[in-house]
């Protein structure tokens, strides 16, 4: 493995595959709701956003596309998308190339779109899709060969183990993923000679396991 990475270097990678996927996930979710609005359910889109302690409101399903993902509120997708292209600038030496191309272009795409005065629909939501599941693609290639691939992984993970919970998604699917958690930091604190516990995903509450996720992978960071 390549040598330790700086504490500043492991967060940003950690929040750069935070960032990737919690836009991926949530543009899943927009999807799914603005199918609804048109065809089921108004307020589809209210009750999503809940889910991100957000008041969304909106006029029509379009309007609705435009305030998910552009709008003044903490899951702006375009606000996120900003974000995964900082910390990748940060962490550049240790992306794949191809893979920090695609999360400029992702920013990018959504930068045009706002200053543009063309309404937003779906086809946003399939290209960014498919810049993410490129860029995802290109990082699996090189995926565990180096430290960095684990803390860019963890943020993945994490993200993906924050949206089941949130969503009350598949118990089974949870566990599944917070075990890959506890092979990574395992395999990070070998590294490390560090010894700690993992965390018994069937016997604890689902939030106190992710919490208790969180200050491993910030204690792996610090120290």
């Amino acid at each position: 493995m390549e040598q330790l990475l700086t504490a500043n270097v492991a967060t940003n990678l950690y929040w750069l595959g935070r960032y990737i996927e919690r836009i991926e996930a949530t543009l899943g979710q927009i999807m799914i709701a603005y199918d609804q609005i048109i065809d089921v359910d108004k307020n589809a889109g209210i009750t999503l956003y809940e889910n991100f302690s957000t008041e969304l409101e909106y006029t029509n399903a379009k309007d609705f596309l435009q305030k998910a993902i552009f709008g003044e509120h903490a899951a702006n997708i375009a606000v996120l998308a900003g974000y995964a292209r900082e910390n990748a600038i940060i962490c550049r030496n240790h992306i794949n190339t191809q893979a920090f191309g695609e999360i400029i272009a992702l920013n990018a795409l959504f930068q045009k779109s706002s200053n543009s005065f063309v309404d937003i629909d779906y086809k946003l939501i399939d290209e960014a899709g498919s810049l993410i599941s490129e860029m995802w693609g290109e990082i699996s290639k090189t995926e565990y060969k180096r430290i960095s691939d684990y803390f860019l992984r963890l943020g993945q993970l994490i993200e993906k183990a924050d949206f089941n919970f949130r969503f009350d998604e598949e118990k089974e699917t949870g566990i599944i993923i917070i075990d890959e958690i506890n092979k990574i930091l395992a395999n990070l604190e070998a590294d490390k000679e560090t010894n700690v516990e993992q965390t018994q995903t069937q016997e604890m509450d689902y939030e106190v396991i992710i919490n208790n996720i969180h200050k491993k992978i910030q204690d792996l960071i610090i120290d």
